[in-house]
């Protein structure tokens, strides 16, 4: 399954040389994972998934003020309680409407709150195939 969600460059996301500061990226793609770990969540006992690790990440494209980045993510591990989540950003502007920016690998813990309010991982007891 993939997880979509979307962003606009607007001009206080860009860097010195004008073009999509690479931690903005990194943070939106953050939120990416974190949403295809919700929606995988769903149903189990987790309450949310939080960012253990970025595992890899390559910019490859760079993105300007005005495009749009879409993000596709989909899970493609699980253990006990992580989920590995891959993340493509495409950038999207006039001329084309999906040219690959960005990728990077997350890798999320599912989380939930105790008694005494911290929260502790869990096990989600799902897997994919």
């Amino acid at each position: 399954m993939i997880t979509r969600y979307s962003q606009l460059v607007m001009p206080q996301d860009a860097n010195v040389v004008g073009t999509l500061f690479g931690g903005q990226m990194v943070s939106w793609m953050d939120i990416a994972a974190a949403k295809a770990a919700f929606r995988f969540l769903k149903g189990t006992e987790a309450e949310v998934a939080v960012t253990r690790a970025i595992d890899s990440i390559e910019f490859t494209q760079p993105v300007h003020i005005g495009n749009w980045v879409n993000f596709e993510s989909r899970i493609i591990k699980t253990g006990n309680s992580s989920i590995v989540i891959q993340v493509d950003a495409y950038k999207e502007n006039h001329d084309k409407d999906k040219v690959l920016a960005c990728t990077a690998k997350f890798t999320m813990v599912s989380v939930k709150k105790d008694a005494d309010g911290s929260y502790k991982k869990i096990n989600h007891k799902k897997v994919i195939y």
